[in-house]
């Protein structure tokens, strides 16, 4: 099989329709914390804000200005966000980290999701694009509770 045609199968109709639906793609107006995350391969960004509630996320809006694996990810992060804590999105960046790197486990849900991401495996360089959607939420959050 060619590489041609394995990327191809990389950006199945499931990635693709991801992609195309992003949950909250919109920032917020007043959030408690923002970070922004920037793939230096590719050039992707993602901004996240959040604003919490009893340690979990309240409210979410993120940016993604990204690859279609990318704004995958977003998606996945989008609709598990809501009345996630820290220790949950940490797990989930780590969990998606392994199963990238190192063929893991899928990410517990809400994110178990990302298990649609499992074939960009084989493609490093599209490894931080897939990241930068949790990784960001991961940093907004342990703002948002330092200034809490």
């Amino acid at each position: 099989m060619s590489a041609e045609t394995d990327l191809i199968k990389l950006y199945s109709g499931r990635i693709l329709a991801l992609a195309a639906d992003i949950p909250h793609h919109q920032r917020l107006a007043a959030p408690q914390a923002s970070a922004r995350k920037r793939s230096p391969l590719c050039g992707s960004t993602v901004t996240v804000d959040v604003a919490l509630a009893n340690g979990v996320i309240s409210e979410f809006g993120q940016d993604v200005k990204a690859c279609a694996l990318g704004q995958a990810a977003a998606a996945i992060v989008g609709a598990g966000a809501l009345g996630a804590s820290l220790p949950q999105i940490e797990r989930a960046r780590d969990q998606l980290r392994e199963m990238l790197k190192n063929d893991g486990p899928t990410p517990d849900a809400p994110f178990d999701g990302f298990e649609v991401l499992r074939p960009a495996r084989e493609y490093k360089n599209r490894h931080a694009s897939i990241l930068l959607s949790v990784e960001a939420t991961a940093e907004a959050m342990a703002q948002a509770l330092q200034s809490a």
